[in-house]
């Protein structure tokens, strides 16, 4: 092996760890960052989803001609049970809007669900309902944190795209990765107070 060559090797490899420590690596790891926050977010719709009919079948003992309400939450769990998930969802804005929507229909009819139940005092007090009611509340709130963490994931993972260094190393060496999409709400008039009438 010639010498000059020896020396360039020699000055790569001493070279090698001092790029490790400039940033070379946030881009991919930013990334695997918000693909594993977006697998946590649909974890927890997949909990909700698999709750539902749980609830359904416990409610429809008590209350089975508000048959409107249960069909309502069944047909948005079947929605949301027929989008395809994987790799692509992520990588494609309108299926994930698409999802995102599908996912804020069951909410809402879980909502109107809620508001039957209220008008049957023996199904609040039934301990079945309770544990399902405790479980589904702790699922949105745990649905609420992970749609948090991955638009915190994104937004680090655009971030660095688009700033100093990051944006030298996107351009030398990932300018195959996208910006990525963030959570956006689906459901209307969000921004607004929902009106409570008694």
């Amino acid at each position: 092996m010639p010498l000059t060559l020896r020396k360039s090797l020699l000055c790569l490899l001493l070279a090698l760890p001092l790029l490790s420590g400039c940033g070379i690596n946030n881009i991919p790891t930013y990334d695997e960052q918000a693909k594993a926050a977006w697998a946590q977010v649909e974890n927890q719709y997949q909990r909700r989803a698999d709750l539902v009919p749980n609830l359904v079948a416990t409610v429809k003992g008590y209350a089975a001609h508000e048959k409107e309400t249960l069909t309502a939450v069944t047909e948005a769990r079947a929605k949301v049970g027929s989008i395809q998930l994987g790799k692509g969802l992520l990588d494609n804005p309108q299926k994930l809007q698409q999802f995102q929507a599908a996912q804020s229909e069951l909410g809402s009819a879980l909502q109107r669900l809620m508001v039957v139940v209220e008008r049957y005092p023996d199904l609040k007090a039934n301990q079945n309902f309770l544990a399902l009611q405790s479980q589904l509340e702790g699922t949105e709130n745990r649905i609420s944190v992970a749609r948090r963490d991955f638009i915190n994931s994104v937004n680090q993972y655009n971030r660095e795209l688009r700033t100093f260094p990051g944006r030298i190393w996107y351009w030398l060496l990932y300018d195959d990765m996208e910006l990525r999409e963030t959570f956006q709400a689906t459901s209307e008039n969000t921004e607004q107070a929902p009106k409570v009438d008694f």
